[in-house]
């Protein structure tokens, strides 16, 4: 297969330790993540250090196994491929599409004849299915687009500044590297790819049948990207364009887009309360090039909410816990918790005036704690400090690790 030797190491390495593991692994991701080429590299993984392994592969989504839509189909399936004389080891991808699936797993675990992955595009495949019936009996690996440091390897690009702009541009969805880095192809592979997740992650999931909705929210929310989500205001600016939908109606649309794992939700976190707010937070999207598809192209206006949303991902892909700070009426952009260590980061396209200077620097200079502070901006110059606050380009942030 095309990807199969571009290995993502980072997410290997990770689930590598809990390989015959008495625990379900469970592989989450928006659709075409790359969550079935990984499943792959795993079963790779396997095989070199057991080659008489049993595999079992099942996709719900390919045609040889579309019979396979209730637990009972699925354990007939797994029953007529089990060996007695190797180690089995069952993998499913998209799981979510066979019903009361978590009963079969239970089976196969409580009597120990399977080592278990999974992959879904749904994250209520913890939440729901597999919380309420496998309780403390998996764990979750979470699998996002590529990386800048990735997108690089894929396409085979050095990294500098042109390498970024596409990056921000186009996104880090793995197939795009068979594809010409092209405005007309790309996007319509990404269309695809977001009809798919309205279709088939949300409105049969949900019985929507109001798609001009979800779709006019998801156009709102791209444009928006990176202010505050108030379902309030969206309600009046969708009444004043002759949609009247209720607040209510607004808040579990949002929810089912994140929860199809197209969006995140960032809380905000007041730093002199020490609180979360229980509002007012803001919505990311997962991936940079559905985001500028839906907004309607990447547009240079548009910088500013990419940036942003291109440094959210990549605290998130590292694991951290992430907020929106609030000190007084001052905001930080992000604050990214992970293992008792803390970073601040502002985001600002250019300091291109003295007044933004002081106001980007001056929010993080209002926090008066020890844990860094970075400024991440394009500007040709970053590199230096100011009193304290790291000033870094965004093609060095994304290149970071750890």
């Amino acid at each position: 297969m095309r990807d199969r030797f571009i290995k993502r190491e980072g997410y290997l390495q990770q689930i590598a330790a809990w390989i015959d593991k008495p625990v379900i692994k469970v592989i989450i991701g928006q659709r075409r993540v790359g969550k079935s080429m990984f499943m792959l590299q795993i079963m790779e993984h396997i095989k070199k250090t057991d080659k008489k392994a049993n595999i079992i592969y099942i996709n719900s989504e390919e045609e040889e196994f579309q019979g396979i839509r209730d637990y009972k189909a699925l354990q007939k399936e797994v029953n007529a491929k089990l060996s007695k004389k190797a180690k089995n080891y069952l993998f499913i991808d998209e799981i979510q599409d066979i019903k009361e699936f978590e009963r079969a797993l239970r089976n196969y675990l409580a009597k120990n004849e399977c080592d278990i992955y999974c992959t879904g595009s749904n994250s209520s495949l913890m939440a729901g299915e597999l919380a309420s019936y496998l309780s403390g009996r998996y764990v979750e690996f979470k699998i996002h687009p590529l990386s800048f440091n990735e997108f690089c390897l894929f396409h085979n690009l050095q990294k500098n500044n042109d390498s970024a702009l596409k990056y921000l541009r186009f996104g880090g969805m793995p197939f795009l590297r068979n594809l010409p880095l092209e405005e007309e192809m790309a996007g319509e592979y990404l269309q695809n790819i977001y009809n798919t997740i309205l279709l088939r992650d949300i409105a049969e999931r949900y019985d929507i049948r109001n798609l001009h909705l979800l779709k006019t929210l998801s156009r709102y929310i791209a444009d928006s990207t990176g202010s505050i989500f108030s379902s309030l205001s969206i309600s009046k600016y969708l009444k004043s364009t002759g949609l009247q939908v209720s607040p209510k109606s607004i808040l579990d649309y949002a929810y089912y887009l994140k929860n199809a794992l197209l969006v995140n939700q960032v809380e905000r976190y007041d730093l002199k309360g020490k609180k979360i707010f229980s509002s007012g937070g803001k919505i990311y999207f997962e991936d940079l090039g559905l985001r500028n598809n839906i907004a309607g192209g990447f547009k240079i206006n548009d910088i500013q909410k990419v940036l942003e949303n291109a440094v959210y991902m990549h605290l998130a892909r590292q694991n951290y816990k992430v907020f929106i700070g609030q000190l007084n009426s001052h905001e930080i952009d992000f604050i990214a918790e992970k293992s008792g260590k803390k970073i601040y980061v502002q985001v600002a396209y250019k300091l291109s005036s003295q007044e933004t200077i002081e106001r980007e620097f001056g929010n993080l200079l209002l926090i008066k704690d020890n844990f860094p502070k970075i400024l991440v901006s394009m500007d040709e110059l970053a590199g230096n400090d100011y009193q304290g606050i790291k000033h870094i380009h965004i093609l060095d942030f994304l290149s970071r690790q750890g």
